[in-house]
């Protein structure tokens, strides 16, 4: 059984839908939430088969409040991949990925969207990636893209929207399994708010099937791709 760590950086945000996927797979997520309090981040990647990073609600980076446990939690991701073990980043969690794998990052203001991502070609996550899918994104900042890095769908804007690092490691720059009520929740957590958020919350309360629909093959290739899952039910 694989072992997956799982940072939390908002009571608001955490797996959403993929923990049905993950449980189903019999692969265990230990959530570690550093802005409660006493709670901890681990030292190293040592008992883990894999890192996720969660996203951030309005914490940046490089702008606006920066994260708390930035420091940490790039040292963290930085031994992760290190280790040759996967890294996935949702949000500000695909910013941490980009920097610790030697890229940057760029100030962005805070948004709230529902993205159609596009993918750059045929077969990307093992052809389990749909041509076009919503992803709904949440976050302040961006990525400045390591050069290895490869591009796997874009926003309509051409902006990078799903990109992979390494062999085994994966950023989105939205959540792919985000439930209304957790955006909702974003938005009542924090005072920093995007400036319009009715019309992206009205967008996801009409995509939520067609984005339960299409994880679900996402899930089956972002397992495959991270080794996460050897035989694929």
């Amino acid at each position: 059984m694989k072992t997956i760590c799982v940072i939390q950086h908002t009571e608001a945000e955490y797996l959403g839908l993929l923990e049905d996927h993950l449980e189903g797979r019999n692969i265990r997520f230990h959530y570690k939430r550093p802005f409660t309090s006493g709670g901890t981040l681990p030292a190293s990647a040592e008992g883990y088969d894999g890192l996720m990073l969660l996203g951030g609600g309005p914490y940046g980076v490089v702008s606006g409040h920066i994260l708390p446990s930035l420091g940490h939690e790039l040292r963290l991701t930085r031994a992760f991949l290190s280790a040759g073990l996967p890294v996935v980043g949702f949000e500000l969690g695909a910013v941490l990925l980009s920097i610790a794998a030697g890229g940057g990052a760029e100030e962005a203001p805070l948004r709230f969207t529902l993205e159609s991502a596009q993918a750059t070609g045929a077969g990307r996550l093992g052809g389990q990636m749909p041509e076009v899918f919503p992803l709904a994104c949440y976050l302040r900042d961006a990525p400045a893209l390591p050069a290895e890095a490869t591009i796997l769908a874009r926003g309509q804007d051409g902006a990078p929207l799903v990109f992979g690092i390494g062999d085994n490691s994966l950023g989105f720059l939205g959540h792919p399994g985000m439930k209304r009520g957790m955006a909702e929740d974003l938005i009542m957590e924090f005072a920093d708010t995007p400036e319009d958020c009715a019309t992206p919350l009205q967008a996801l309360a009409v995509a939520q099937g067609e984005i339960a629909e299409v994880l679900s093959g996402l899930m089956v290739g972002l397992a495959a791709h991270t080794g996460w899952m050897e035989e694929m039910a």
